[in-house]
């Protein structure tokens, strides 16, 4: 089995190409890094250090347009992917080998309002780095940036209930 899930912030915009397709049409082919957070133990320090792996990622088609319409630097993302492995001669001679992730789902890692909070605008010359259909944001979540639901929702709802 081939599946990488993965979450973090675009290191920089999208590079958007179009290639041909086998059918005759133009293929869009979308390629950013993504910076996935990854923890250390240090025990010279006592505590734990943060560092991060760049991942090079690729998507294809209708999600690479996704891509190019609303994905800007700096935002944060989930994706669900597969490793793919690849080598090329370059132009002294040399082989070189890649590994890149494929992604296959998207999805944006945070609300419109906690990514301004992280200094993320979305602003950019496609539009903004957001689809328009984000849910907003609750009125009343908690420290935990939940929502607080009162004791005797349960009762009020109009299903499993065994009456």
């Amino acid at each position: 089995m081939n599946k990488v899930v993965l979450m973090g912030r675009l290191t920089r915009d999208p590079d958007i190409r179009y290639s041909n397709s086998q059918s005759g049409d133009q293929l869009c082919i979308a390629r950013f890094t993504l910076a996935v957070d990854r923890r250390t133990s240090r025990r010279d320090n006592g505590g734990n250090e943060q560092t991060a792996d760049f991942i090079s990622i690729v998507v294809f088609g209708r999600l690479a347009e996704h891509v190019e319409k609303y994905y800007k630097q700096g935002l944060k993302v989930a994706l669900t992917g597969r490793i793919q492995t690849g080598s090329y001669t370059n132009k002294d001679g040399q082989k070189v080998y890649t590994t890149e992730v494929v992604a296959e789902e998207l999805e944006f890692a945070e609300s419109k309002n906690a990514a301004a909070a992280n200094g993320y605008t979305g602003s950019g010359s496609q539009g903004g780095g957001y689809a328009p259909k984000s849910a907003p944001e609750p009125s009343s979540a908690s420290a935990e940036g939940f929502m607080n639901v009162e004791d005797d929702l349960e009762e009020s709802l109009p299903f499993g209930q065994n009456k």
